[in-house]
């Protein structure tokens, strides 16, 4: 049974560049191709000696490839998001998932000249991971963040801090 404080999960969308999305519509063209290059193979190959074992194995491999491949992709453009739960963030990248507990995070920092929000789990700044969501949507993540733990510093670098190089 959920205590009387416990809060709603929230969700976060994961943000792709756009080279990244170019990627992956290059990378499910290539898999489209090899499902169609390989089916050319195939019905070529219908045509001659069908008792060849190694050459079934080929177009069964290749097939699966190329399916488990566009599985992936189509998986982490649908399924890659931050939600944050009382006790985690929780980084769903596609199939992968990672944890991170919140009472472990010490602070966040908005680096405003690169858009980037950096999620600190020690004080000497060498933990920590990078939250990749829309820039208008980092104020509500931070907002999650605080109200599962009061004790998260946050702070900023403006761009021209950033070019300058003051941040701790």
């Amino acid at each position: 049974m959920k205590s009387k404080s416990a809060q709603k999960d929230e969700v976060f969308a994961f943000r792709f560049s756009p080279a990244m999305i170019c990627v992956f519509t290059l990378a499910l063209v290539l898999c489209a191709a090899g499902v169609g290059l390989t089916t050319w193979q195939l019905l070529d190959f219908l045509k001659t000696d069908l008792s060849s074992v190694y050459e079934w194995l080929k177009f069964v491999l290749f097939y699966l490839v190329c399916g488990l491949l566009a599985v992936l992709i189509v998986a982490m453009l649908i399924c890659s998001r931050y939600t944050v739960t009382d006790k985690y963030i929780i980084r769903r990248l596609g199939l992968i998932t990672e944890k991170f507990e919140i009472k472990k995070i010490f602070s966040v920092h908005h680096f405003k000249g690169s858009g980037k929000l950096a999620v600190y789990f020690d004080d000497f700044h060498e933990k920590y991971t990078i939250i990749v969501v829309k820039e208008e949507w980092y104020d509500d993540f931070v907002k999650a963040l605080l109200r599962r733990n009061d004790r998260i510093e946050f702070d900023f670098t403006t761009a021209e801090e950033e070019a300058q190089g003051k941040h701790k």
